[in-house]
């Protein structure tokens, strides 16, 4: 994949930039490859750096107002200053690691509905960086998370949306100032108390935070709220575990947990309504992970035989190209970066 485009600040006869990706496909701890491709202009020219950078769009709030805003979460540097001589050629390659915790964009192929990642190249000349267009990368889920979502579409939820909060993840080590929610319809078995399931990934090289959110409904005369469960599981045991068992089990549990306390659906804790579930932790299975205790969500500032999520994207796109969703995606998050060098991170107020 080839990305081109001309130095505005040099305009006409300046310098052009081409970044040729290896592949646009990786995933949450592999690497992106590619080349940056210069060709020099009319005229020598100083090149101050260059740098690659990852960039989505992130709901927020500001007071009463929602939006979103452009943000990059990852930038890696090329190369550092030197001289560009007239027609000069020259080529610099790259290669740097996904973070672990970059959102998962893709499935099956295809991107997810909702949440997009572009790449950019900035090349800074006269300490302003001249920042390029974005294009798609896909980012594929992680082995085990994709078994786990796999384990939701067999168990009847329907993928709904996916995006990008601003917040933290209470109790786990997040690295960006954002989250991602892979929301899903509630199965037929679970639709007559749970309005919708949010799952968000917390990577690192060992293992996945698993945190699950039901929005539960109200009843005739209380109001539904959101309950919680934070689980821990292990790269090395993607192939160790039935993950349908193991995901149906983190959804009982949680569940039963509450209805233990509070009784059937629909109540709140005293003090703290809408934020799951008071006590100590249970137990789940050992080494599989375990439902949380009660705390506010978050705090505001391999290969297999299995279709994976795959066949839930395929769901949810209906006849929609694939093409065509990754650059509705990516042209949003380029918006949301516009008036980018009057005020770093652009601003999109919902309307």
């Amino acid at each position: 994949m080839v990305f081109k485009r001309f130095l505005m600040a040099f305009g006409v006869g300046g310098p052009s930039i081409d970044t040729v990706l290896r592949s646009p496909h990786t995933s949450p701890g592999a690497f992106l490859e590619g080349v940056v491709e210069l060709s020099g202009g009319d005229s020598h020219v100083l090149i101050e750096e260059i740098a690659v950078c990852l960039a989505s769009t992130v709901e927020v709030e500001a007071g009463d107002s929602e939006g979103v805003a452009g943000i990059e979460f990852a930038r890696f540097p090329v190369a550092g200053a030197f001289h560009l001589a007239a027609g000069e050629r020259r080529s610099i390659p790259f290669r740097y690691p996904v973070p672990w915790q970059a959102p998962v964009t893709a499935a099956g192929g295809g991107p997810l509905p909702g949440t997009g990642v572009g790449l950019r190249t900035d090349v800074v000349v006269g300490q302003a960086p001249d920042k390029g267009d974005l294009d798609p990368v896909l980012i594929h889920p992680l082995p085990v998370q994709d078994r786990i979502l796999e384990a939701f579409a067999r168990l009847g939820f329907a993928l709904k949306h996916t995006d990008l909060e601003h917040g933290h993840l209470v109790g786990t080590a997040q690295q960006f100032p954002f989250f991602q929610e892979i929301e899903f319809h509630p199965s037929p078995r679970y639709a007559h108390e749970i309005e919708e399931v949010e799952v968000s990934f917390v990577a690192d090289p060992e293992g996945v935070d698993v945190i699950i959110e039901f929005d539960r409904r109200g009843g005739l005369f209380t109001e539904g709220q959101d309950l919680y469960g934070r689980f821990r599981v292990a790269h090395y045991d993607v192939d160790r575990v039935d993950w349908v068992a193991q995901v149906d089990a983190w959804i009982a549990q949680s569940l039963e947990r509450h209805r233990s306390l509070f009784g059937g659906y629909g109540h709140g804790y005293p003090g703290h309504p809408g934020h799951g579930y008071p006590g100590h932790p249970g137990h789940g299975y050992p080494g599989h992970g375990y439902p949380e205790h009660a705390s506010p969500k978050y705090q505001e500032h391999g290969h297999h035989g299995g279709s994976g999520l795959g066949g839930v994207v395929a769901g949810i796109a209906g006849g929609l190209a694939a093409g065509y969703v990754a650059g509705e995606i990516i042209d949003e998050i380029g918006d949301a970066f516009e008036g980018d060098d009057e005020d770093e991170g652009g601003w999109e107020e919902d309307e």
